[in-house]
């Protein structure tokens, strides 16, 4: 599966932005999807994550309460809502598939290019 996140840009704190994802293939719905996040100068870290028919999901602590994953298998997309933005939320987010859902970087072994977010103080 190809992956190819959108919707990145420069908000400011306390806003609202949505990240899409849209995978080829017609095999999307097989697959667990997570949002990954890398700042600079640091590793890249587990955001959310939402299993294969969206009835289950994981949030990091940090984002718990402000991101939203959802999946919209019939347009082969998953979704990030991100709410009350915070500076420390700036980084490159990447869209990835795997087989397991799992909160594991190394459960996912299909990635997007990724989006830059940047939120002003």
């Amino acid at each position: 599966v190809q992956l190819q996140a959108s919707g990145g840009g420069l908000v400011q704190a306390g806003d609202s932005l949505g990240l899409s994802c849209a995978a080829s293939g017609r095999t999307f719905s097989r697959f667990a999807m997570g949002w990954f996040r890398q700042a600079p100068g640091k590793e890249r870290e587990f955001v959310t994550s939402i299993n294969w028919n969206g009835d289950s999901t994981y949030y990091a602590d940090s984002v718990k309460g402000r991101f939203t994953i959802s999946r919209d298998n019939a347009k082969n997309t998953v979704y990030l809502q991100m709410n009350s933005l915070k500076p420390e939320d700036t980084a490159v987010y990447y869209c990835a598939a795997g087989v397991v859902h799992t909160t594991n970087i190394r459960g996912y072994g299909y990635w997007g290019q990724g989006t830059l977010v940047t939120v002003s103080s």
